[in-house]
C-alpha cells in the first residue's frame, strides 16, 4: 500500500466504531467493548480515536488516545491483520505524537505486552524506552505490560 492514500481522521460516525470494534476482535485477546468506547468518546477533549483509511475510505487501523494535562497516554493501537507491516501503525502513531503535542502534551505514555515484540520495536523506533512494569496487568493470557515513556513531544 502506498502511504499516500492513507489518510488519517478522527473517528466521527458509527459505522467508524463499527470498522474500530471489528479490528479490536482481531487484535486483542480482551478486546474493549463498544460500551467502552462509547464512554470513553463522550469525555471530550481528553478522549480522542483516530483512523487511517484507504483511498476507498476503508478503515485499516486506528489509536485511541488521552490527553490529560501535559501528557498523552495511548489506549490501543491497532491494524487489521490484511494491512499490517505496510508503515500504517507507525504512520498513526506519528500523527497522535503531533496530535497530542497540538493539544499540549509533552510527554507521551503507554502500556505494551512485554511479549509483544512488534510492537515494542515500533514503539522505540518512535524514542519510547521502557520505565517500569506492571505485574499481571494483561488477561488472557495473564501476563505483566511494560510500561513506556517518550519524553519531548514534536513541536
Amino acid at each position: 500500500m502506498d502511504m499516500t492514500t492513507v489518510s488519517i481522521e478522527l473517528l466521527s460516525s458509527d459505522a467508524d466504531l463499527d470498522a474500530v470494534l471489528a479490528i479490536e476482535a482481531e487484535s486483542f485477546t480482551s478486546p474493549w467493548t463498544r460500551e467502552m468506547y462509547v464512554a470513553e468518546l463522550a469525555n471530550v477533549g481528553v478522549s480522542f480515536c483516530y483512523l487511517a483509511r484507504d483511498e476507498s475510505r476503508r478503515t485499516l487501523g486506528f489509536c485511541s488516545f488521552w490527553r490529560v494535562l501535559d501528557e498523552l497516554h495511548v489506549n490501543n493501537l491497532a491494524v487489521a491483520h490484511a494491512h499490517r507491516r505496510r508503515g500504517i501503525a507507525t504512520a498513526l502513531m506519528t500523527f497522535v505524537l503531533n496530535e497530542g503535542a497540538r493539544l499540549g502534551a509533552h510527554r507521551a505514555t503507554l502500556e505494551v505486552r512485554r511479549s509483544n515484540d512488534a510492537a515494542r520495536r515500533l514503539y522505540e523506533r518512535l524514542g519510547f524506552v521502557a520505565a517500569g512494569v506492571r505485574r499481571a496487568y494483561y488477561t488472557n493470557p495473564i501476563e505483566d505490560a511494560l510500561v513506556l515513556w517518550r519524553e519531548r513531544l514534536p513541536d
